[in-house]
C-alpha cells in the first residue's frame, strides 16, 4: 500500500511556479509569498518576482486539484493585493516553470499533468525550456535543434558536446521533463530600502553623489537603529524615459557603518559610468540583513576610523533627539538653485 501511495504521488502535478509582474515592489512580493504560505508550508522564494510551491501535502490537506489551487491563488492575489500572477503547475520544477513562462500577461493558470509532459513540451521552441539561456539556445539552433522535442530526441552525449558537460546533461534531462530538484523552503532575505527622487532630471554628477551619500547615511542609520547589518548593497538608477540600471555588490564584511556603506555605494555608482544619462531618481537597498550581534566585530587599529565611529554614535544620539535631518555630512545639505 505504501508503494502504491508513493507511485500515485509521483504521478500528481505537485509543483507550482508563480511569476509576478516585473518590477513588483519588494513589499508586495513579500505579501505574495505570505499568501503562498497559506497553501503550503514549503515555499521557495525566487527573487525578484517568482516563487516555487510544493503541493503534495497541500493537495491532500485541501482535498482538491493543483489547478484549482492555482486559480484560488490568482483570485486571492488579485482581490487582496491587486496583483495578477502567472501560475504554472507540473510534476517537476522545470515543467511548472516552463508552463508559467508560456502564459501571456497579465495572468493565468496552466497545469500540465505527468501523462502529457512530453506531448506538451515537444512543440515548444527550445528557448522556452526553463533554464536554457540565449547562448545555449543559439548553439542548439546552429545545429538545427529548434524545438524541445528535437532536443529530447538528441542523444544526451551529443547535447553534452554541444553545451558542455553539466549544462548538456541538465538540458537533455529537462527536455524530457526530468528534474529531481526538490522545492527547498527559502524565505526572501531581509532588506531595507531608501529612495531619492530628483525634482528635475539631472546630469550633475556632484548632485547625484550628494544624494547618494544622503541615502547611505539614511540606510546606515536605519540599520543601526534596528540592530542589523547588511552583507550587500544594491543601487538602482532611474533614468528619464523609464529605463533603469541596477547592480549589486557584497560588502567585504557585514556592516551598518556610514564609511563602509559609502565606499561600496560610490563604487557602484562609478561602475554605472554616468555620462549623458539624465537621472530621475536613486534607490539604495541594503540586502541579506542579519542581526548585528551575529557578526563578529573586527578590532581596528585605525584611529581615524575609530574616531569616525565615535562621531557616528554621537550623530545617532542627536538624530534620536532632534530628528533624522538634524545632522549629516555637509554635502548632503547641498541645494541647487
Amino acid at each position: 500500500m505504501a508503494a502504491e501511495a508513493v507511485s500515485r504521488d509521483r504521478r500528481v502535478s505537485s509543483v507550482m511556479h508563480v511569476r509576478c509582474p516585473d518590477r513588483l515592489p519588494e513589499e508586495v512580493f513579500r505579501q505574495v509569498l505570505e499568501l503562498l504560505a497559506e497553501f503550503s508550508p514549503v515555499v521557495q522564494a525566487l527573487p525578484p518576482s517568482a516563487a516555487l510551491v510544493e503541493l503534495k501535502g497541500a493537495l491532500r490537506y485541501h482535498g482538491t486539484g493543483a489547478r484549482h489551487l492555482g486559480e484560488v491563488l490568482r483570485v486571492r492575489t488579485l482581490s487582496r493585493l491587486g496583483v495578477d500572477v502567472r501560475v504554472g503547475v507540473g510534476p517537476t520544477i522545470v515543467v511548472a516553470a516552463t508552463a508559467s513562462g508560456q502564459i501571456e500577461a497579465p495572468g493565468g493558470v496552466l497545469a500540465i499533468t505527468p501523462d502529457h509532459v512530453a506531448d506538451w513540451l515537444g512543440p515548444l521552441p527550445v528557448e522556452a525550456l526553463y533554464g536554457i539561456g540565449p547562448k545555449q539556445a543559439a548553439a542548439l539552433h546552429d545545429y538545427g535543434v529548434h524545438s524541445i522535442g528535437l532536443l529530447a530526441a538528441v542523444p544526451p552525449a551529443t547535447v553534452q558536446r554541444l553545451l558542455g558537460g553539466k549544462a548538456g546533461r541538465l538540458a537533455a534531462d529537462r527536455a524530457r521533463g526530468i528534474d529531481p530538484r526538490p522545492v527547498a523552503p527559502r524565505a526572501l532575505p531581509a532588506t531595507t530600502t531608501v529612495r531619492h527622487s530628483f525634482a528635475q532630471h539631472t546630469l550633475d554628477g556632484t548632485l547625484v553623489r550628494s544624494a547618494l551619500l544622503d541615502l547611505v547615511v539614511q540606510l546606515a542609520h536605519q540599520l543601526r537603529r534596528r540592530g542589523q547589518v547588511a552583507r550587500s548593497l544594491t543601487l538602482t538608477l532611474r533614468f528619464a524615459g523609464g529605463t533603469s540600471w541596477e547592480k549589486t555588490r557584497r560588502l567585504p564584511e557585514a556592516s551598518a557603518h556610514d564609511d563602509d556603506l559609502r565606499t561600496l555605494a560610490y563604487r557602484l555608482v562609478d561602475a554605472a559610468g554616468l555620462q549623458r544619462g539624465r537621472l530621475t531618481g536613486l534607490v539604495l537597498k541594503g540586502e541579506d540583513l542579519v542581526d548585528a550581534d551575529q557578526v563578529a566585530q573586527q578590532i581596528s587599529l585605525d584611529q581615524a576610523r575609530e574616531d569616525r565611529l565615535v562621531a557616528e554614535t554621537v550623530s545617532d544620539g542627536i538624530r534620536a533627539k532632534f530628528g533624522p535631518g538634524a545632522i549629516g555630512p555637509a554635502s548632503t545639505f547641498l541645494r541647487v538653485s
